[in-house]
């Protein structure tokens, strides 16, 4: 019997390092163990990683070889800025007059508050001539002698005129210092912003470098030859040479993965994802089937980072009660774990004989309001995952099940202490535990403008069950649990597709500069690995900020997907019409690829116009787009450039606002090439005319169009 090819990702946390085996092709999980994280080895957390990894191959039969893909995340990054461990950053500032004046402010940033009462340690120089190789050579000897381990060259405009920083770093090299030019880091204009995100992305730098190389060096030597990859902060993955080039894209890595893995197992097109563990809930948004991304703050600022918008709130499975004048006043954001406590649902009958309520402080500084049971057994916490467990919340199979009557018998003690029944009291357990997660999920259906009947509640982590089943229940969304929700972070970094993203500031960009935007973030995911065959590249142009955007995914390999289900005309037609909320016999095809499928069906209003709302469903029965109202058209890859000229002229509206291009999609085989982000209809026909480059001139293309108001 051959051995399949696997497909492994390793979540790195702060207590325990994840990993799962997925096979390559079905996508099915095979395999997952978890291990300590070996922060205090002598190889630091590469040896976590290389431990789990060996046990991964022996439990699932595998050898090295069978490797296709192997991927971290890790939340290195992220502790080295909380904990304030960080390298010494030598920053040369460039430039004459003006611009002088300008890189001199920039000595501020050693200011910067790492943790309280620790500030980021940099030192500054100045040289003013870029060419001058003797004054170079001063300025990086000086910065070494103040005890910089590693050097950033910052000049204004350098997006633009980058030879001055690369000069610099060119005659410093010989030093052997780790070195980065702010151009490199980000191609946005701000000298000020651009600096201080490429001074933080240094700090780390040696650190990551370090690690890098350490589990470079191990996993070749484990026989692996799939190229290393690293998740990043937006819910990609991007090699490893990438990543030792900017650390700073894994910084808050460790939400990405989580929600990369609802993306890409669970085939959410829109709705919220909560990853909830012990001691807190991470919320995040995926809209039209891709993660929700923002520029991030880093100690403090803006940057110019763009890592997934997620929010997160001190409620969790093991978030203990909070009591006060016989109610319940809250949850959390204490958790058992920080008290030391057990769970009070996973002791027995017997140790929890004779049990009464007290309230205690697990912390100094705490209030003394929050709910124990003193028993036979001892102490424990009540928690979020008891009632959950009370009210039969928690599925077969799930991490955090337990007996039920245990969970009862464990809220028995508190519903007396309240004078209720254990239901109830378990429930206003819930309500008051989601009640904050509630509001932050409205709030980002709101900034999302997520359709609220549409979106469905996605939950992961191993205290998915005692948030999201009881919010989907109060609030009248679809919601489900994740399969193996436990691990959908190691699952997320494994199925994670490498990703670029590109930013320019053109002020008036012409469709040749948007064009090669584009071809610049399709050349870097290539050049990381990826297959040209199957790069999709996102690309957006705001009229407002002249930025243009592109953005890059791509696999590693090209997989056919031989699963074992595929959903048939009848299952996918009832997906459709789920999602339309109408019934089946009123959906018809309007159109269709032989990876996707687009249903359609006619609401009337009265006074209004008719809309034609549509739903597109791929092969395994997903729906992976809605529009709440669309024009769709099938055309061929000879006729779509005319067909598509004279749809766009007539969907585009022209007004005060400008001139709006129609959100336009094109199903072309397996793919949905998304132009929507484009505003100007020339330079969108000469994207999607890029889109069809290279295809037979016979292919089936499905246009979806959308008016923009």
């Amino acid at each position: 019997m051959n051995t399949p090819r696997i497909r492994v990702g390793i979540d790195v946390g702060g207590t325990f390092t994840d990993a799962v085996a997925v096979d390559a092709t079905t996508l099915e999980l095979l395999g997952q163990v978890k291990v300590p994280t070996s922060h205090h080895h002598e190889d630091g957390v590469a040896h976590g990683i290389v431990e789990a990894l060996d046990r991964l191959l022996e439990q699932t039969g595998c050898a090295p070889a069978d490797v296709a893909f192997l991927a971290h995340g890790t939340t290195q990054a992220t502790n080295a800025l909380l904990e304030g461990d960080v390298a010494t950053v030598g920053l040369i500032g460039i430039g004459t007059g003006p611009a002088a004046v300008l890189t001199r402010r920039l000595a501020s940033f050693a200011k910067l508050e790492l943790t309280p009462g620790k500030r980021l340690p940099l030192a500054y120089t100045h040289v003013t001539d870029p060419q001058d190789t003797a004054d170079v050579r001063r300025a990086v000897e000086g910065l070494k002698g103040e005890g910089a381990q590693v050097l950033v060259a910052s000049q204004p405009f350098s997006v633009d005129r980058p030879e001055g920083e690369q000069a610099v770093l060119d005659t410093a090299r010989p030093y052997g210092l780790p070195m980065t030019a702010a151009h490199e880091i980000t191609s946005l204009y701000g000298l000020h912003k651009r600096t201080r995100t490429a001074v933080v992305n240094a700090a780390i730098l040696p650190r990551m470098l370090a690690t890098a190389d350490l589990v470079d060096a191990s996993i070749t030597k484990a026989g692996v030859t799939a190229p290393l990859m690293v998740m990043r902060c937006d819910g990609g993955v991007m090699a490893l040479d990438e990543m030792r080039r900017r650390p700073l894209l894994t910084v808050l890595s460790g939400p990405a993965a989580g929600v990369a893995g609802a993306l890409m197992q669970e085939r959410v097109s829109e709705g919220v994802f909560l990853e909830t563990g012990g001691t807190s809930t991470d919320i995040s948004v995926v809209r039209r089937g891709k993660v929700a991304v923002r520029h991030a703050t880093i100690l403090g600022k803006t940057s110019y980072l763009s890592a997934l918008d997620v929010r997160t709130l001190g409620v969790g499975g093991g978030s203990m009660v909070r009591i006060s004048g016989g109610r319940v006043t809250g949850v959390g954001p204490r958790s058992a774990h920080i008290a030391g406590l057990p769970y009070a649902c996973f002791a027995s009958p017997e140790q929890l004989r004779d049990a009464q309520v007290d309230t205690v402080r697990p912390m100094d500084g705490d209030l003394a309001d929050y709910a124990v049971i003193d028993a036979a057994g001892g102490r424990f916490a009540i928690t979020m995952t008891c009632a959950a467990n009370a009210l039969g919340r928690v599925p077969e199979g799930d991490f955090a099940r337990c007996d039920p009557e245990s969970a009862r018998a464990a809220i028995a003690p508190l519903a007396a202490h309240l004078g209720t029944d254990v239901s109830t009291a378990a429930t206003r357990i819930l309500d008051a535990g989601i009640a904050q997660v509630k509001t932050v999920v409205d709030a980002m259906i709101r900034d999302y403008r997520l359709d609220k009947d549409t979106a469905i509640l996605v939950g992961g982590g191993g205290g998915a069950a005692s948030v999201t089943p009881h919010l989907a229940g109060t609030s009248g969304m679809e919601g489900r649990i994740a399969r193996h929700n436990e691990v959908i972070s190691p699952i997320g970094v494994a199925l994670a597709l490498v990703r670029e993203q590109v930013e320019r500031i053109v002020p008036g960009a012409t469709q040749e500069q948007i064009l090669a935007v584009r071809a610049e973030a399709e050349r870097a995911v290539v050049a990381q690995g990826a297959a040209a065959e199957g790069v999709e590249v996102e690309v957006t142009v705001d009229p407002q900020t002249n930025t243009v955007r592109a953005v890059a995914t791509g696999a590693t390999e090209l997989r056919t997907q031989d699963r074992s289900h595929r959903a048939d005309d009848t299952e996918r037609l009832r997906a459709a019409a789920a999602s339309l909320k109408t019934d089946p016999a009123a959906v018809h095809v309007l159109a269709g690829t032989s990876a996707h499928t687009v249903y359609g069906t006619e609401t009337h209003r009265r006074l209004r116009p008719t809309r034609r709302p549509i739903r597109i469903v791929d092969v395994d029965g997903v729906v992976r787009h809605h529009a709440a109202d669309a024009r769709v058209e099938t055309t061929t890859v000879a006729g779509a450039p005319e067909v598509l000229a004279r749809l766009v002229g007539e969907s585009t509206s022209y007004g005060d606002g400008g001139v709006r291009a129609p959100a336009l999609r094109l199903l072309l085989g397996a793919r949905i090439a998304d132009l929507s982000g484009v505003l100007d209809p020339q330079p969108l026909l000469a994207l999607a005319r890029s889109e069809l480059r290279s295809r037979a001139a016979d292919e089936p293309v499905v246009a979806v169009l959308e008016v923009r108001s």
